[in-house]
């Protein structure tokens, strides 16, 4: 008996992840109860949101409570948005709104950045104190540590999407919803919740009253989607992760230059096949439901300068930011140096959404310096506008390294780890090693270089074996499905390596 209800508990060692067989038996569930009440339209988006909400429990935890927060706040100040007179009164709910999404998001992930900050910049000596647990304590009698702000996972996602849903209907882009759950649904919407991609309101608000409709190319596009975004996920990205990656930023002092920058390497591959795993199996999902979501990866490492490495690279969070913050700003529409500093601001503010640290605004920064730097370069570079495949492969190149470059900060716990890892690139690059730590890590290696071939593969290649996997019959796609479930389960690690950007 109480297997059966641990079914219901949350259990923060057993997050609900794409990853494990009982997600999959949980979509399960779901697609067999929704091919029943899929005809009524009401019927559809209640129980989704009722069945995302499960799902952000499963994988937070008491923080489904704030998402039923963030859902109520947004749906009533954009009603009030929408059917308000006056301009001014539009502009204090979008207002509202704007405040009370971006003070959940500082609250919860920004806290402590904020706190050790101040204490490190002005000499003090201030704590976080959690006042919401302190209220939940002297309200309910709970026990929570005051002491310690924990993360929900996919705050920075739904707050964004929430934020997006205000300003489109102050825009007057898009009309609110006909009621809460109808909004509920459009916030929560379990495959792309926690990690994206982020979904506007224009976007994703029209399909709520379409009929559902999956023909099937698109059948064969989902199934596809979600085996490639697992390949990329358990039998590359973890794989890396776990047998070199992380052992190699733990301690990178304790390693090679030449096994440092390897693991950079390595690690460039893995946030990649990570994250866009990720939202392979995201958009998967949501189309076998009969939704549409945004693509948000188109072979980022094949961009041949930083500008259209960002056109390329989480293309929803690129594109969020250029329309709600950087054309806000000013864009570029008042001379050369606000331009700058508006682009400078936007990655900046970008970084630090990835993460409450130095390490993140760092990273923002270079990218930021990267894009103006390349502004400059393309007017006198004497191969930007040439065809030569050498002149391309020149520049494919530079954008891959410095991309890879900047992943350093990225990927480093701490500014003492990335010293250390610049520290042993620099001092302790013995190539002499380099045929001794390839071979002994001869199977991280060859992934690296399947992964990275396949991610290189013309596109006009890989659109050919995947139209031949959606145009082939139900009968080889079982049997390729289950060649690929083979082959990932003699990958799959003990070790649960949760999403990158769950962080996020």
């Amino acid at each position: 008996m109480n297997n059966f209800y641990d079914i219901f508990i949350f259990n923060t060692e057993k997050p609900l992840l794409f990853t494990q067989m009982y997600f999959w038996i949980f979509f399960g569930i779901v697609l067999t109860i929704y091919s029943i009440i899929y005809p009524s339209k009401a019927a559809r988006n209640g129980f989704l949101f009722f069945a995302s909400l499960f799902f952000y429990w499963k994988t937070s935890g008491l923080f489904f409570l704030l998402l039923i927060f963030s859902t109520i706040a947004g749906y009533f100040f954009g009603l009030g948005n929408y059917h308000a007179k006056k301009k001014s009164v539009k502009k204090l709910f979008l207002a509202a709104s704007i405040i009370v999404n971006l003070g959940l998001l500082s609250y919860f992930k920004y806290s402590y950045f904020v706190t050790e900050t101040i204490n490190t910049w002005f000499g003090t000596h201030f704590e976080v104190f959690n006042f919401l647990a302190a209220i939940s304590n002297s309200i309910s009698g709970s026990n929570f540590d005051v002491a310690v702000i924990g993360l929900p996972v996919g705050i920075s996602f739904f707050t964004f999407q929430t934020i997006s849903y205000a300003i489109d209907i102050y825009r007057e882009k898009v009309k609110p919803v006909r009621n809460i759950i109808d909004f509920g649904f459009y916030v929560s919407f379990f495959p792309q919740l926690v990690a994206g991609p982020i979904v506007r309101a224009s976007e994703f608000v029209p399909q709520l009253y379409k009929r559902y409709n999956l023909s099937y190319a698109e059948f064969g596009y989902a199934l596809f989607l979600i085996l490639n975004g697992l390949v990329k996920k358990i039998f590359i990205g973890d794989y890396l992760a776990v047998n070199f990656i992380d052992r190699i930023f733990a301690n990178p002092l304790s390693y090679s230059g030449f096994e440092n920058i390897s693991a950079l390497y390595a690690y460039s591959l893995q946030v990649y096949c990570d994250f866009s795993g990720y939202t392979d199996i995201a958009i998967g999902i949501a189309l076998f439901l009969g939704f549409r979501l945004p693509k948000n990866f188109n072979s980022p490492y094949k961009a041949d300068n930083v500008g259209n490495f960002w056109k390329r690279w989480h293309i929803s969070l690129s594109s969020w930011l250029k329309d709600y913050l950087y054309i806000p700003l000013g864009g570029n529409r008042n001379g050369q140096f606000r331009t700058n500093v508006n682009l400078m601001i936007t990655m900046l503010l970008g970084g630090l959404w990835h993460g409450a640290s130095w390490e993140f605004v760092i990273w923002g920064g270079i990218n930021g310096i990267g894009l103006l730097t390349y502004k400059y370069w393309k007017r006198i570079s004497p191969y930007e506008h040439s065809k030569h495949w050498l002149a391309h492969f020149w520049k494919v190149f530079l954008t891959f390294n410095f991309i890879t470059f900047t992943r350093i900060w990225f990927r480093s716990e701490s500014m003492l780890q990335a010293n250390q890892f610049l520290t042993q690139v620099w001092k302790s690059l013995d190539l002499s090693m380099a045929s001794d730590v390839v071979i002994s890590y001869y199977k991280v290696f060859l992934v690296m270089l399947l992964g990275y071939v396949v991610h290189w593969l013309p596109s006009g290649f890989k659109n050919t074996y995947r139209n031949w996997f959606i145009n082939t019959s139900i009968g080889i796609k079982i049997i390729i499905t289950i060649v690929v479930i083979f082959i990932i389960y003699q990958a799959w690690s003990s070790d649960i390596v949760p999403f990158i950007y769950f962080q996020f």
